[in-house]
């Protein structure tokens, strides 16, 4: 079976049972660190529901086409301070596609949208903390004058017992990461820990991996409010 098919079909099947399983690298146990910094929702978090959310934003369900980019292999865990896994936790991805364009009514960037491009997704940690999602690179896009944002993907984190954390990763080696003002508007042993190296994966026609590790740090003052994950 050709390697692309048999990762495809790991990945919907992952997705349909609210779990991620992309790498094994995914499943290395995680040293304790810092609790990952929250960083804007911004203007484009989606508000319109859509049927396909799984883990795989490659492609469309009912389509044939693949989306236009770099496609990127992201996967992370998510731990407590103390490095413990947090299982059964959403975590949700939106972010632009390759031209720099979110589809969203309030994106007045004149750039294409991707019709084979998925735009958000949510998956659900496994019993070890982990995730993962199949991508592509976003593009970089204007945000009002002299300001270019860096490729980035945003990322909001729901977890029963713990305070929802939204925040946003960034790819390393990136020249717009060195004038995005949300970035640097963070200290920079914080930004270390929002933007991940990603390598190309050897015979995988350009596709590119990397992880994302996710640390929680703070507890809901009532746990029973938290929302209820679908």
């Amino acid at each position: 079976m050709d390697s692309r098919i048999a990762r495809r079909r790991l990945l919907l099947q992952a997705g349909a049972a609210g779990i991620c399983l992309l790498a094994p690298r995914a499943g290395r146990a995680a040293q304790a660190r810092p609790a990952t910094p929250p960083q804007t929702e911004g203007p484009f978090y989606p508000r319109t529901e859509q049927a396909d959310k799984d883990a795989d934003l490659t492609r469309v369900a009912g389509g044939t086409a693949t989306a236009k980019g770099t496609i990127v292999l992201l996967d992370g865990t998510l731990r407590t301070l103390d490095g413990a896994p947090i299982a059964g936790a959403m975590v949700e991805i939106w972010q632009a596609c390759a031209s720099g364009r979110y589809n969203h009514p309030r994106d007045r960037n004149p750039a294409p949208l991707d019709p084979a491009f998925q735009y958000w997704a949510r998956v659900v940690t496994d019993a070890e903390g982990r995730y993962g999602f199949r991508s592509i690179k976003p593009g970089a896009y204007p945000n009002g004058p002299g300001w270019m944002r860096p490729p980035h993907i945003h990322f909001r984190v729901i977890a029963p017992g713990f305070q929802s954390l939204t925040t946003q990763m960034y790819f390393e080696g990136e020249d717009l990461n060195l004038s995005d003002r949300i970035l640097q508007d963070l200290p920079p042993a914080q930004r270390k820990l929002v933007v991940s190296t990603f390598e190309p994966v050897a015979g995988r026609n350009g596709e590119i991996a990397g992880r994302f590790d996710i640390v929680l740090g703070h507890t809901s003052v009532d746990a029973a409010a938290t929302p209820e994950l679908d």
